[in-house]
């Protein structure tokens, strides 16, 4: 919106309120955020092409709209946490799980990486996921394993293009992908009357089947789930063309649950 006009917009608005006293509590403050709207896109613009300026703003928005009304809640998470959920995410930055299901600081301990996979159990590769399931099941104590999946995945289009040869036309991507390459075997068998971004969307959902899978290979995920059953292990597909999210258990494979 242009200067002048939102100028005027806002004289107008402040002159309703003006005859209207009833309305100046309720109102200045909307008043006051809309003029911030209103002028904003420039500044926003220059301040996006800085990224100290970025990282500034964004955390005095943090602090001002988030930690200073909660701050009981962070002194109490200064004692400890206590999340009940261990969530699986891939690192795309449209799909941040904590935005997607409103978890709040302490909910949730996250682990973000390419195509949100887990790696069967192995003490000489990837220990940094190792070290994560590690810490949530024995020393944070998670009742929930969640693995969230999710439409227009870089990661799986990767996985789906790698050739059958095994060809790599990268240092790590191919290699980390292949993690799932049996649930692409699973998708090529049986969707491949479907066109290439529609195995893609299959395939998105049949990776999150092998890594709950590749999780029971953990001896502290197992006995947990097993023997103990303490621990739950979920699957989930987020579409954020569609605004949908699919939920479903270990077992059934298929969704359980479906909000859009």
């Amino acid at each position: 919106m242009k200067k002048d006009t939102y100028e005027e917009a806002i004289e107008g608005l402040e002159k309703l309120l003006s005859e209207k006293d009833e309305l100046k509590s309720i109102a200045a403050a909307k008043v006051r955020r809309l003029t911030a709207e209103l002028a904003g896109p420039a500044e926003i613009g220059a301040v996006e092409s800085d990224p100290v300026k970025r990282i500034q703003t964004g955390f005095d928005h943090f602090k001002k709209e988030k930690y200073e009304k909660q701050i009981a809640l962070y002194w109490k998470l200064a004692q400890g946490q206590t999340p009940k959920f261990l969530v699986f995410a891939c690192s795309d930055s449209r799909v941040c799980p904590s935005h997607v299901l409103n978890f709040q600081p302490g909910e949730a301990f996250v682990v973000r990486n390419v195509a949100n996979m887990v790696p069967s159990f192995d003490q000489n590769k990837y220990s940094g996921v190792g070290a994560a399931i590690e810490f949530a099941l024995l020393e944070l104590k998670v009742e929930n394993i969640l693995v969230i999946g999710h439409s227009c995945c870089a990661g799986i289009r990767n996985l789906m293009s790698v050739p059958d040869d095994g060809a790599t036309r990268s240092d790590f991507i191919e290699g980390w992908v292949s993690i799932c390459k049996a649930a692409k075997a699973t998708v090529q068998k049986q969707s491949s009357h479907l066109s290439f971004d529609d195995q893609c969307t299959h395939l998105e959902k049949e990776a999150v089947n092998i890594s709950l899978a590749n999780l029971l290979s953990y001896p502290f995920v197992n006995e947990a789930v097993v023997k103990k059953k303490t621990l739950l292990l979920k699957g989930a597909h987020y579409d954020f063309v569609k605004g949908s999210f699919e939920l479903w258990d270990l077992n059934s494979k298929t969704s359980s649950f479906l909000w859009k």
